[in-house]
């Protein structure tokens, strides 16, 4: 993988997002080309209107990004890519017509566009028949060797077995015999040099999977290793790197202070999340208020009770604020006022209610608290005081996801379908760390084009 503001982008996906990205061009310039060769308009100097077909490109790239066309399943699954490529350049195209009337001259003319849009989903499924194989074989997987055969190295394999994994493990070091559960590990009584047998298995990565690492580390094996130029890692960074998300199950004090990351708080770029986040909601309430205000009729009209729902969450240092939602509940779901976790089918949902849940309306008034600096437009979604004193006792680090403030929408929310239990909270809170962590306005960027995704495909909405 490689890192790009402090998140992390597997090689293939890269490679592939850059030649999609030089096929879209290519797409722009024929449909130009074709459409003048059709009017009988002199093709001139491309350079002349290579806004037109950077702007085109980017749309759909962007809009690629946005609904899953570069994710694990669409890299292994031709049906799933060309599903989600329709869907894509639809959106790009789209997006486009609407540029036309602000920007016309930085976009291409609609019936360029036509033309680029049959031509783009056709080169880029094309590349994907031609690539496939190439981009889900080995030929982009990293050679990795595992020192440690117990049950955090087992956790590796359990990894590389997944669809889509982006490494392939070529042996497995038992450096305690006692916690073996791999049967196939090599004991490391039996390799004479261990820096030499890493380089004869060409591995590039060394993760360090001790099951206990005090006074048990073979630092003059990891010095070795490391000098002949072996990436070496330990297995809190290599799972953050792998999943997404910061692993509770490995992680200690230690390693959360002493790597890199949590520079959420730093002036600079407080400033321009904060900017960002008034433009954008200002912009948001004003184009969305007649749909709240339409639906918040519906509301009323369907079940007694206020058409908005104002709940205490907590926000950022823990500084409690309320949050305000279009009721999607009745309004006697929590008559004895005890607070209950959201459930499948939840029997307290209105009509009206599952709707606007499933395509995530009863969301956006919360714009109003973005406006207001209680929200972001990214980050944790804020909890309730009466689950958050019960998570902080029962997670660990539970707290420290309050360091930054609460979001509409959020790296948990895009990675993970609705959860309501200690469980999904503790998954959840996983993401949210890794959110905290590695903090930029890419990784922003990135939620942002992704939560378009959750919203067309809900699966998770409850």
């Amino acid at each position: 993988m490689i890192r790009l503001f402090k998140h992390y982008v597997p090689y293939a996906v890269l490679f592939l997002a850059l030649v999609d990205l030089c096929l879209l061009l290519v797409a722009a310039e024929t449909a130009w080309v074709i459409r003048a060769n059709q009017i009988g308009m002199h093709v001139d100097y491309i350079g002349n209107r290579i806004w037109p077909l950077v702007t085109f490109a980017a749309a759909v790239q962007l809009a690629a990004m946005a609904v899953g066309v570069y994710s694990a399943e669409a890299l292994q699954s031709l049906r799933f890519a060309v599903a989600r490529l329709i869907v894509a350049v639809s959106l790009g195209v789209i997006f486009m017509a609407i540029m036309a009337f602000a920007l016309p001259g930085m976009t291409l003319w609609r019936s360029n566009s036509l033309y680029a849009m049959i031509l783009s989903f056709a080169y880029l499924a094309l590349s994907r028949m031609i690539l496939g194989s190439l981009i889900g074989g080995e030929s982009f997987k990293r050679r990795l060797l595992v020192l440690g055969a117990g049950k955090r190295a087992q956790r590796i394999k359990d990894l590389e077995s997944r669809r889509g994994s982006g490494f392939v493990v070529v042996g497995f070091i038992a450096m305690d015999e006692a916690k073996r559960i791999i049967p196939e590990a090599i004991n490391r009584s039996a390799i004479y040099n261990l820096a030499d047998f890493v380089v004869k298995l060409g591995a590039s990565e060394v993760v360090l999977a001790l099951e206990e690492r005090r006074n048990a580390l073979p630092l003059q094996d990891l010095l070795r290793i490391k000098t002949t130029g072996v990436h070496v890692n330990d297995i809190s960074s290599f799972l953050e790197r792998e999943t997404g998300r910061v692993d509770l199950d490995s992680v200690n004090p230690s390693w959360l202070i002493f790597s890199d990351g949590f520079s959420s708080g730093r002036r600079l770029s407080g400033i321009a999340k904060r900017l960002f986040d008034i433009t954008a909601s200002a912009i948001l309430v004003a184009l969305t208020l007649p749909v709240i205000l339409l639906f918040a009729m519906l509301v009323k009209l369907e079940s007694k009770g206020p058409a908005f729902y104002r709940q205490r969450r907590v926000g950022r240092y823990g500084v409690p604020f309320d949050l305000i939602k279009l009721r999607s509940m009745r309004a006697d779901a929590e008559a004895d006022g005890k607070a209950i976790w959201a459930a499948k089918n939840d029997d307290r949902v209105t009509r009206i209610g599952k709707f606007i849940r499933k395509v995530r309306i009863d969301e956006l008034p919360q714009t109003w608290c973005v406006l207001k600096g209680d929200m972001s437009f990214v980050g944790p979604r804020p909890e309730r005081p009466e689950f958050v004193a019960d998570l902080e006792q029962q997670l660990p680090y539970f707290a420290e996801r309050h360091m930054v403030k609460p979001g509409i929408t959020g790296w948990a929310q895009v990675n993970f379908p609705y959860g309501a239990s200690i469980d999904d909270s503790r998954q959840k809170l996983e993401y949210d760390l890794y959110y905290a962590k590695n903090y930029t306005p890419f990784l922003d960027l990135l939620i942002l084009l992704q939560t378009i995704r959750v919203v067309i495909w809900p699966e998770g909405a409850r």
